[in-house]
């Protein structure tokens, strides 16, 4: 049984994503955890004017957080009935952060799947604030949707990568059992102007290899020394659904989200991301 977080601040782009998650796994026992946190919300409340209302300010954000939940879970029930599904709340006086990486440590959960923008949904960023916050520091995989994306049947998936990272068997597996679900290929990039592989890399891809052998893998190799590039077009060239990422540092992901080259690499606007944190969990 998957385990997975659905943070929401209620906008209809979170709301988008969870009606991708709900589709996406509907042939996968799942238990859901749909998770609102407001500390943000109660600190920039318009009534939270001095510190004599403070609690009953709070009490009013928490009451609200918790009866948006309720609905937002009724809601879900009747458009996605599935007896394969269970589904829990959770109201949190916390970051987005902070509760996300303390449910992933509770609920051992598997995948956080988010909307790549909140309520605020500026055209001219590839993700929102919150959405950056928890690629960057939550130490768990996040799949993130971009706005209005409702293909839930992924048949092309590229991963793109340098063999440098020896990656982790729980997270590769967890791209196994999504892929398989569909029949998804992926494709296993690796972008360099020179073919040869030193040892370490050979081995980080056969363990890629192993992990991955239930599923249709192809491994490719992409002549250029233009990362962003060479995933950009590879996404346009070959109709690809969605990517998966490491996000170490200086990884691929990192490169993308770094503020200075944000705005040159547009692989987060219009696929799904699937981000690995590559990090040792039970």
């Amino acid at each position: 049984m998957l385990s997975i977080l659905l943070p929401t601040d209620f906008s209809e782009n979170s709301k988008n994503a969870i009606k991708y998650a709900l589709e996406f796994f509907k042939y996968q026992k799942v238990n859901f955890y749909v998770m609102h946190a407001y500390r943000n919300e109660f600190y920039d409340h318009d009534e939270l004017v001095s510190r004599e209302v403070f609690e009953s300010v709070l009490n009013k954000v928490k009451t609200e957080s918790q009866d948006n939940l309720d609905k937002l879970v009724a809601d879900l029930k009747q458009i996605a009935p599935n007896p394969r599904y269970t589904h829990h709340s959770i109201s949190a006086y916390n970051t987005l952060v902070e509760e996300a990486n303390t449910i992933a440590d509770a609920h051992n959960i598997d995948l956080i799947v988010m909307g790549t923008k909140g309520k605020s949904n500026a055209r001219n960023i590839v993700f929102g604030s919150q959405t950056f916050q928890v690629l960057k520091y939550v130490k768990c995989p996040v799949l993130a949707i971009p706005e209005n994306y409702n293909n839930t049947q992924p048949q092309k998936i590229l991963f793109p990568t340098n063999y440098l990272i020896p990656y982790k068997r729980r997270e590769l597996k967890l791209l196994s059992v999504l892929a398989k679900s569909y029949r998804s290929e992926i494709d296993v990039v690796y972008i360099s102007t020179s073919p040869k592989l030193s040892i370490r890399q050979e081995d980080n891809q056969s363990f890629i290899k192993d992990t991955l052998s239930p599923n249709k893998v192809n491994f490719i190799i992409e002549d250029n020394k233009k990362i962003a590039d060479a995933i950009t077009n590879y996404i346009k060239k070959n109709s690809i659904d969605m990517i998966t990422m490491i996000n170490t540092q200086h990884s691929f992901l990192e490169d993308m989200l770094f503020p200075s080259t944000i705005d040159k690499v547009s692989i987060g606007l219009n696929i799904p991301l699937l981000a690995f944190q590559n990090t040792l969990r039970n």
